[in-house]
């Protein structure tokens, strides 16, 4: 198991690891389908959820139900883990309160119908940004990912015209209040939430570092509203790109250059032009291989659900261009597509010169991938749909923040 977990930090080009990798997944498997290991169900756990693409911390209940029920522990530490889980989750709960009172006082969840949005938002920066230190962060980050998730509603579920739709658009980009007057109600309310937010954290970020983020801030927010567009004019023309296309589209889509750029000024450490060219370009490496991930991973466990109409996936549009393949397979290419990019993202941050709390961060953020979608690369035999290895989103985020464990 201590050769597999190693072998997850393969970078491109490295074959010993890949062969580390392929030999010592090989043998565990082999060893859990003849029942060989005493330890077959944390056998299971480690080629499921290896370490470096899981955050351990998420599945504390996990591990203190199951496998130290098995193996001899200190009962003390067992104790120590359970106060630690429950005083993390009195702080979870408190940040959430703000977060949702926050929520009431902009009064965007009436038009938007998404009472319980911000407990979605949370979930990452909960995550990805542990100890009591990052309080702060935890609330803006999930506030700014509230409004990713608000305005990805406006372009994918209320029916909005396009040329309202580019309106918007057009409004985000220019940062323009008196140009907001033109838009629909709902989306005047939710610029303006948002353009008097992002105002307000440019301005405690020069207060707190002395740099001035706000353009850099408005342009990220102009790129994802663009990305947006895209999505809906193909979803409405019925248009199917190429791979490559929506892939690249996608990556700007998913959100996270975005809500890391965020995190990065508010951080406030290592602002020099070198990072902040990185953190702002188009394609920053270390950002873009988790954007990758997520995106792959979300139409990888969307594949399999019943549509209406059309909606583009990767999937989609993998299979278009290559007649003939079944779902099954195209999946697989996909998900050989992810375990490139992680063997990438290993090297960017191995490489990085960004400080080590934010480059953190940035492989939390893909480590909390297979969390929130589930599929951990298996299959259904019958139906070839692929499974997941987690209960519900509701029943994790349920069991993380709202049931402690009995001491």
């Amino acid at each position: 198991m201590e050769l597999y977990e190693a072998s997850q930090w393969i970078t491109p080009g490295e074959s010993t690891l890949r062969e580390a990798r392929d030999f010592s997944s090989h043998w565990l498997r082999s060893w859990i389908a003849k029942e060989l290991a005493t330890t077959t169900e944390t056998v299971a756990n480690t080629l499921k959820h290896p370490c470096r693409r899981s955050i351990p911390r998420l599945a504390i209940k996990d591990y203190l139900s199951s496998f130290a029920a098995r193996t001899p522990s200190n009962e003390t530490l067992k104790d120590l883990a359970k106060l630690d889980f429950n005083m993390n989750q009195a702080t979870r709960q408190q940040e959430l309160l703000q977060i949702s009172k926050w929520w009431n006082e902009i009064g965007l969840a009436v038009n938007h119908g998404r009472d319980h949005l911000q407990v979605e938002a949370y979930l990452w920066p909960m995550s990805t940004l542990a100890g009591p230190g990052f309080s702060e962060y935890r609330i803006d980050l999930a506030k700014i990912t509230s409004f990713v998730y608000l305005i990805d509603d406006i372009f994918d579920i209320h029916g909005s015209s396009l040329d309202e739709l580019t309106l918007f658009t057009h409004v985000v980009t220019r940062w323009d209040i008196k140009m907001a007057e033109e838009l629909p109600d709902y989306m005047r309310k939710c610029f303006m939430a948002l353009y008097h937010m992002i105002n307000q954290i440019g301005y405690d970020v020069h207060k707190k570092h002395g740099y001035n983020s706000i353009h850099s801030l408005q342009r990220g927010w102009a790129k994802l509203v663009e990305a947006f567009l895209v999505e809906a004019k193909w979803m409405r023309n019925g248009t199917c790109p190429t791979s490559e296309n929506y892939l690249k589209n996608g990556i700007a889509s998913s959100g996270v250059q975005l809500v890391l750029l965020h995190f990065f000024f508010l951080l406030g450490q290592g602002i020099t032009k070198q990072n902040v060219s990185l953190v702002d370009g188009d394609d920053p490496p270390l950002i873009s291989s988790v954007a990758k991930i997520l995106r792959l991973s979300d139409d990888l466990s969307s594949t399999y659900d019943e549509h209406v109409g059309y909606d583009a996936s990767y999937v989609d549009c993998y299979m278009k261009e290559n007649p003939g393949l079944s779902v099954r397979e195209a999946s697989e290419h996909v998900m050989d597509m992810i375990e490139e990019t992680w063997e990438q993202l290993n090297h960017e941050s191995l490489a990085t010169k960004f400080p080590v709390v934010f480059a953190r961060a940035v492989v939390d953020s893909a480590r909390m991938v297979p969390f929130v979608y589930g599929n951990d690369g298996s299959f259904d035999d019958d139906n070839e749909k692929a499974t997941s290895s987690f209960p519900s989103l509701q029943d994790r985020i349920k069991s993380l923040l709202f049931e402690s464990i009995p001491i």
